[in-house]
């Protein structure tokens, strides 16, 4: 029996719309594919250089518009300025915090505060299943950062580790121009593609070091450009193997980014707050970016957010309250959420973004948190996202309690996201 005209006509629509559905192009498309995400830090790269530079695995993967301007650094002058250092460059990202909170200013002696979670110890809490893997030049990552196997950083145990040849000094005997670090960078990449072509762990982070060492030994220079062109080529090593894995049918989020930039004079310093130095940069396959990615300047802490909304996961609320960053994937209501006092009335703002629905403004009169505690937020109110703005008079009863704990965390709640900010006397 032959088709009827309408039959025919209604196959040809159908087959028109899935020809012109790009793999993975919507939000339904992905839905039952098995999401995995991979962030790799490449140390000490400014983002001026990387712009000048031909970087083909970075443009490849940045596609038409996965490539931003970013910063480290905390914002200036204020309670959250961090220093432009790697470690605390790394615990921003792992924790979505500044170091006012996680406590790491420094590459050495560090105490990191375990109350705020890495991403690592929200994916291993949350959803134990998971395959988490970790493959670094510097082996503290994992055993301080990270704090793996720590009762304070909830004892954790990753899936796999690739780490610690730095301390293996017979294979890779140290010299002064860091030639080992580059073989272990080398190794390191080769590993990781290998095991996430191999494994598909669900979260990995690579970490690659020579760009920083050659930066702090020759500065601006050509023997730097030569290590940035040498660190693109091993993020392709980790970039072919996700392609493998796309091609299986998992939904996978790459995120390439640095951890400071460098000293305008000679770039072989960092650690201040010049604008080079805190002057960074991301990359990233996702298409679901959002206005704060394509149009603002995210910085390194929205990375975390960013990939636990990929992956679907929530941390517990307590560790969501504390997250500075904000997500530049899908949906988000606001951000730039600022907070001040005048004249004993709290004044926040913030710029909507989704201007849809309601704000809740809570706040906590202490920081017990900080401590392991519960903090105490109070509701003060409820806006229209749209309205921007926020303000509420404190009684004498919220006035004492600031007067004795000294800081104000004003927490704003709204459909897609939650932002915070203190207020310090």
């Amino acid at each position: 029996m032959k088709p009827s005209f309408i039959a025919i006509f209604m196959l040809l629509i159908l087959f028109s719309a899935c020809k012109n559905e790009a793999p993975g192009s919507t939000e339904k498309a992905n839905t039952d594919q098995p999401k995995k995400a991979v962030f790799i830090i490449v140390d000490g790269i400014p983002a001026d250089v990387i712009e000048k530079l031909s970087t083909p695995v970075l443009d490849e993967i940045a596609g038409v518009k996965g490539y931003t301007h970013s910063y480290v650094g905390g914002e200036k002058g204020t309670y959250s300025e961090t220093p432009t250092i790697s470690a605390p460059g790394y615990m921003d990202l792992l924790t979505a915090t500044w170091a006012h909170k996680h406590n790491v200013v420094d590459n050495y002696d560090q105490k990191p505060n375990y109350n705020y979670w890495t991403i690592f110890r929200i994916a291993e809490t949350v959803q134990p299943e998971l395959k988490t893997a970790i493959f670094s030049t510097w082996q503290d990552n994992r055993t301080i950062l990270v704090g793996e196997g720590l009762s304070a950083a909830g004892g954790i145990q990753l899936d796999y580790a690739f780490d610690g040849f730095e301390l293996d000094t017979l294979r890779f005997p140290h010299d002064e121009r860091s030639d080992y670090v580059l073989a272990i960078d080398e190794l390191v990449a080769e590993e990781a593609g290998k095991y996430i072509a191999e494994q598909g762990p669900d979260l990995s982070w690579v970490y690659l070091q020579y760009t920083d060492d050659i930066g702090h030994e020759a500065g601006d220079s050509e023997a730097f450009y030569e290590a940035v062109r040498k660190a693109d080529a091993q993020v392709g090593k980790v970039w072919e193997a996700v392609k493998k894995r796309i091609a299986m049918g998992e939904d996978w989020m790459i995120v390439i980014t640095t951890d400071h930039g460098r000293d305008a004079l000679t770039g072989k310093e960092h650690g201040e707050q010049s604008e080079r130095e805190r002057a960074t940069w991301m990359v990233t396959n996702t298409a679901d970016l959002n206005s704060r990615f394509t149009q603002g300047t995210p910085s390194i802490i929205d990375i975390t957010p960013s990939i636990l909304r990929h992956l679907n996961l929530q941390a517990p609320v307590a560790v969501q309250q504390e997250m500075d960053g904000i997500p530049f994937v899908g949906d988000v209501s606001l951000d730039s959420f600022r907070v001040k006092l005048e004249n004993n009335t709290l004044m926040a703002d913030w710029r909507p973004i989704a201007t849809a629905g309601e704000a809740r403004i809570l706040a906590s009169f202490g920081n017990k948190y900080r401590d392991g505690g519960k903090d105490d937020y109070q509701e003060l109110g409820r806006v229209a996202v749209e309205t921007g703005t926020f303000q509420w008079p404190l009684n004498a009863e919220q006035l004492a309690a600031l007067e004795q704990s000294r800081v104000l965390k004003v927490l704003i709640e709204a459909p897609a996201n939650k932002a915070n900010y203190w207020w310090q006397l």
